[in-house]
């Protein structure tokens, strides 16, 4: 990092040694989609040249960690997709921490199954039963799209899946390989020619009330993205599981967004993973 922009971090804020941030541990243990979102969180503090000190609370659900922390109780930061409602309860830092490729969904199917969805389409899908977790906005934007959904909790998705009490599951690039190796054991496989898309973006909030923290993360980011360290960290994390799943010959889904607030950075194109290919759009 130049010195200058060290200095001007440093210079900041006033802040208590050895601060803690407080995030919440997820649902389950084999459960890895933390890893780099905090990775990236270290990485941020460190650049805004802060004394601090990342802690882990009690293991929760999205939404537990999400009220908890708008009523000042435990939790410190969340990452979690964008929504009007959620920006309208928390404050977010709106520079999308994975680029975007939240909304680039693949398909958690049973193997035996898989043949269903080769020539599948906007029409084939809507006549299946997608899995979602209960606390997600992903479940609205498909059912705006006219999909028909199951809202369950995270554990039950996969097992509902094997089942068959669902037809498929439809998971971010950045999650779905941990899950099938996790649950390969119940004849779970990631479909290999499709993609839905639709725009979302990951952020950190805070409390609304906290924008001293807002500012240190924010600032960090940015620090980040200047030096290159972001885009080092997101291309070390990412571009493997991108070319494992051959995200650029997959048919591509195309659908819309309904939550996704105006004031979501789109303009900004460092922020976003660009789309591989053109894809077949419209609900």
């Amino acid at each position: 990092m130049p010195y200058a922009l060290m200095l001007l971090l440093l210079l900041s804020w006033p802040l208590a040694a050895n601060q803690v941030v407080r995030h919440a541990l997820p649902e389950t243990a084999d459960d890895l989609r933390t890893q780099y979102p905090l990775a990236l969180l270290r990485l941020a503090l460190d650049h805004s040249g802060s004394d601090y000190r990342l802690e882990g609370t009690a293991a929760m659900t999205q939404s537990r960690a999400m009220a908890l922390m708008e009523h000042n109780r435990g939790v410190d930061v969340v990452w979690t997709m964008t929504s009007r409602e959620r920006e309208a309860a928390l404050r977010p830092i709106r520079i999308p921490i994975d680029k975007g490729l939240l909304g680039w969904r693949v398909l958690l199917v049973r193997g035996s199954d898989a043949g269903r969805f080769v020539a599948a389409d906007h029409k084939t899908l809507k006549q299946m039963i997608a899995g979602q977790g209960h606390d997600w906005p992903d479940r609205e934007i498909l059912l705006n799209n006219r999909y028909v959904t199951r809202a369950l909790s995270y554990d039950a998705l996969f097992n509902m899946l094997a089942r068959g009490h669902i037809d498929y599951v439809p998971r971010s690039v950045t999650e779905v390989q941990d899950e099938a190796n996790i649950h390969a054991n119940k004849g779970l496989v990631i479909e290999p020619s499709l993609m839905l898309w639709y725009p979302a973006a990951l952020y950190y909030f805070v409390h609304p009330d906290n924008e001293h923290l807002a500012r240190q993360i924010e600032r960090g980011l940015e620090a980040a993205l200047a030096d290159g360290s972001f885009d080092q960290l997101f291309n070390q994390t990412h571009e493997p599981i991108l070319k494992a799943l051959a995200v650029t010959q997959r048919r591509v889904i195309m659908l819309t967004n309904p939550l996704l607030p105006e004031a979501t950075p789109l303009q900004r194109g460092a922020l976003w993973h660009p789309l591989p290919a053109q894809g077949t759009g419209g609900p």
